[in-house]
């Protein structure tokens, strides 16, 4: 095989089972949702003279294309141009690839064939043609990622440009069958990861060398990274919601609370799990850990479509009067004032995936269920967080492999 055809398969390898075919009907349900308008959307910027940045895709310009390769361009016109869609690719550098590889450029053989657009051309273009079929269209759109809004605008000068973000995030939000699969995979190597943290985890151990075990099993499943900073919390850090220093030496008797999550075929998944270092919960810890778990199930019950998320939302409420109905702090007050974040988000290309506030929940919508008790007084952080797909009466429980139930829990830790 043509050193440019493996080049560019790879490039597109990390859109997993999600075909061109799936990628074309998601502009084209853009382009209907915008009607008569020109949409513009860039790529990541190329970062890679930097060693401390990774080469990590545009969401939005992903979702509409599957391309991962930096300082590319898409333009989507009306169904009656001619072509009604194109990408824009940048020219071949040689000193570049040098440092960096071959990547793909507009002119290589097939490469509307590889990147699943009839007109590829190149990125040097892109203004001009931007200029050239402004005037025929109502309306211009772009989004505010990665400057892209104020490229346009610097291009167009004076002309009003749109935010097409709100369009593409209800896009995303509905997940597809092959988006579905693809978060299931990341779900499953999250759960091996939680596990063999579990199976390590002991007083003595530093939160550091879990990380390293979990980040082990991350990469030799194949999956990129994680798909957001691990929190691996013991003891008092468990009650810092985003604990990111991983270094504390975990003693005996500690509560140890992960949130950590495989990134694989570009895809998120986003799991939390709170274990008794020691094996066994305190009578207080177990206590506390139930009403959280019992919380989760009455969300998770309730989780249909129509419900909201967020902060405010039905769901976050139920969480709460559950917690103020079970359980006390020291003070004899109720519980849900230590449930301080809300029920839950969405989840997809991104861990906080695209969401438009205040958006009913429908089916095909993946969202985290993730109630949470923060007592820094009692130096106890309890988190539960699991995925679900929203479905036409319901929700399925997607990441219910791992146990969840405290006497589970202690069965697997001291086995």
């Amino acid at each position: 095989m043509p050193a440019f055809v493996s080049m560019l398969l790879a490039a597109l390898a990390v859109s997993g089972s999600v075909g061109q075919e799936e990628y074309r009907q998601r502009r084209a349900k853009l382009r209907q949702a915008l009607p008569n308008a020109l949409i513009v959307l860039k790529a990541a910027e190329d970062l890679s003279w930097d060693p401390r940045n990774q080469l990590l895709a545009e969401p939005n310009f992903f979702y509409l294309t599957g391309w991962s390769e930096p300082g590319a361009v898409l333009m989507i016109l009306p169904e009656s141009s001619q072509p009604s869609e194109i990408l824009f690719l940048p020219p071949r550098n040689e000193r570049k690839e040098r440092y960096e590889g071959r990547r793909a450029a507009p002119a290589d053989p097939q490469v509307e064939k590889h990147t699943g657009f009839s007109a590829v051309l190149n990125a040097d273009l892109w203004e001009a043609e931007l200029r050239r079929h402004a005037g025929l269209v109502e309306k211009i759109y772009s989004v505010s990622h990665n400057g892209a809004m104020e490229e346009v605008k610097r291009v167009l000068g004076s002309r009003e440009v749109w935010d097409a973000g709100p369009a593409i995030a209800r896009l995303r939000m509905v997940k597809s069958p092959a988006e579905v699969a693809l978060l299931e995979r990341a779900i499953q190597v999250s759960i091996e990861g939680h596990l063999a943290a579990w199976k390590r985890a002991r007083a003595g151990l530093h939160e550091f060398q879990l990380s390293a075990s979990i980040t082990s099993v991350f990469l030799e499943r194949g999956c990129e990274r994680h798909a957001y900073r691990p929190v691996i919390a013991s003891g008092p850090n468990s009650v810092i919601l985003h604990y990111g220093w991983i270094r504390r030496r975990m003693d005996k008797g500690d509560l140890l609370l992960m949130d950590v999550g495989a990134e694989c075929g570009s895809y998120a998944a986003d799991i939390t799990r709170t274990i008794p270092v020691s094996g066994r919960f305190s009578a207080r810890q177990r206590e506390l850990y139930g009403i959280v778990l019992g919380a989760q199930k009455a969300a998770i019950a309730a989780a249909r479509p129509g419900q909201t998320l967020g902060s405010g939302g039905t769901l976050t409420q139920i969480a709460k009067q559950y917690m103020d109905s079970h359980g006390k702090d020291a003070k004899g007050e109720g519980l849900g004032k230590y449930f301080i974040h809300g029920i839950g988000h969405h989840v997809g290309l991104e861990v906080h995936d695209a969401w438009t506030p205040g958006e009913p929940l429908a089916p095909g919508m993946v969202i985290t269920i993730e109630p949470g008790l923060y007592l820094p007084g009692e130096g106890i952080g309890i988190r539960i967080e699991d995925m679900v797909l929203i479905t036409e009466n319901g929700a399925k429980l997607l990441s219910g492999a791992l146990p969840r139930e405290a006497s589970e829990i202690e069965k697997r830790l001291l086995k």
